[in-house]
């Protein structure tokens, strides 16, 4: 299966999502914020990068943009996991290169699709 990074504060959130992208049979990596995201993501190889909008240190936004930005991160899958719903946060979102956006509380089965989804599209 896949190498997600998993970048959420909310430590119950951050290992709901391990667990159950974990079940899935994917390879997970789970940080409490946004620049241990881009350290993970420098150190190791993922394949898709799901990622809360309200981090410390640096939000979500900010790492989808920085990986944009950077050659060897742009076509890497992202998803965005967050409780902002508002239709200009998720305008934000889109704009700052996600893939896709699930607004939190999510169903874990809704998550594994979107997951799979995103991988497919991208030939992961």
């Amino acid at each position: 299966m896949a190498r997600v990074l998993i970048a959420d504060d909310d430590t119950d959130i951050r290992e709901l999502v391990a667990f159950k992208l974990t079940n899935d049979g994917h390879e997970v990596t789970a940080v409490e914020d946004g620049l241990r995201a881009l350290q993970a993501i420098r150190e190791q190889t993922v394949d898709l990068a799901l990622l809360d909008i309200r981090m410390p240190e640096m939000s979500g936004l900010d790492v989808c943009r920085t990986l944009r930005a950077a050659a060897e991160t742009a076509a890497l899958p992202i998803l965005l996991i967050t409780a902002r719903s508002q239709e200009g946060d998720i305008e934000a979102g889109f704009a700052a290169g996600a893939d896709d956006y699930i607004t939190k509380p999510f169903s874990p089965r809704e998550l594994s699709r979107r997951v799979e989804a995103v991988l497919i599209r991208a030939g992961r």
